[in-house]
């Protein structure tokens, strides 16, 4: 049984939603056991029957599970329909339609998802660094807002995803953000002291995600504790893997839906 985390704010009638662990699924090995990732190297036998049990415990059909090739951008798709065949390349979901379950796959970035209860509009994107900084959720709120949904109205929380203390960056990488705007700084502390090595910053991302939805102007929004890298018996983790000598890596998903 697969048993997601979930969060009042999403919280309504005629609303499913889950941040999904890696539990309750049949892969094995790398991908043990919910690995969700369709681009994976995994089984896609196992994957598929992976999906079909996270769209069961939402309430609906594997087929009407969307997951998106994410591909860091910051690209939104509103759909009323699955997708008929390869998937498309974009990072946000929004749609209005019952039944359809819209998701992000993540294994380190952040997957938001957003739900508008008075309009009945709902939106999922996935968030690393990049589509973060390039404005994902701001261009998943104004997908929301052009089939109806209220700024002010829109509620969203961010799912699992890295910690501060286990994402360490490059100062190439703090410069490029404090660049664009220099209140960026506040996401960063410098790690701790190495032997014959320069302390390091690292960022969070989980703040800084929140710090955009907030400038948005949404009605509310916050953030599941977890980190990714830190709970590797509970999530995947693409850096945790890369640490490991690990070459690829399980997707955790996080899915939201309007039901019928």
């Amino acid at each position: 049984m697969t048993h997601p985390l979930t969060h009042p704010l999403l919280e309504e009638t005629g609303i499913t939603h889950g941040f999904f662990t890696r539990q309750g699924g049949v892969s094995t090995g790398t991908y043990q056991s919910l690995n969700a990732g369709q681009g994976s190297d995994d089984d896609p036998a196992n994957v598929l029957e992976n999906r079909n049990r996270i769209a069961n415990t939402l309430g609906t059909n594997g087929d009407r599970l969307l997951s998106l090739w994410q591909c860091h951008t910051k690209d939104v798709l509103i759909v009323d329909k699955p997708f008929d065949g390869e998937l498309p390349k974009a990072d946000g979901l929004v749609t209005q339609t019952p039944g359809l379950a819209i998701s992000a796959l993540a294994a380190d970035c952040g997957p938001v998802l957003l739900v508008d209860p008075v309009a009945r509009i709902i939106g999922a994107c996935h968030a690393g660094w990049r589509g973060a900084f390039s404005g994902i959720t701001d261009a998943t709120i104004d997908a929301m807002e052009s089939i109806g949904a209220k700024r002010h109205d829109i509620r969203a929380v961010l799912g699992p995803c890295i910690g501060p203390d286990s994402y360490e960056v490059g100062h190439d990488f703090r410069d490029s953000f404090v660049a664009e705007n220099e209140t960026h700084d506040r996401f960063f502390e410098l790690g701790p002291e190495k032997e014959n090595a320069e302390r390091q910053p690292h960022f969070d991302l989980k703040r800084f995600i929140l710090a955009k939805l907030r400038r948005a102007g949404i009605g509310d929004c916050d953030a599941l504790p977890h980190c990714t890298y830190a709970n590797p018996d509970l999530f995947f983790s693409y850096r945790y893997n890369t640490h490991q000598g690990i070459d690829d890596y399980g997707r955790n998903i996080s899915a939201i839906m309007l039901t019928e």
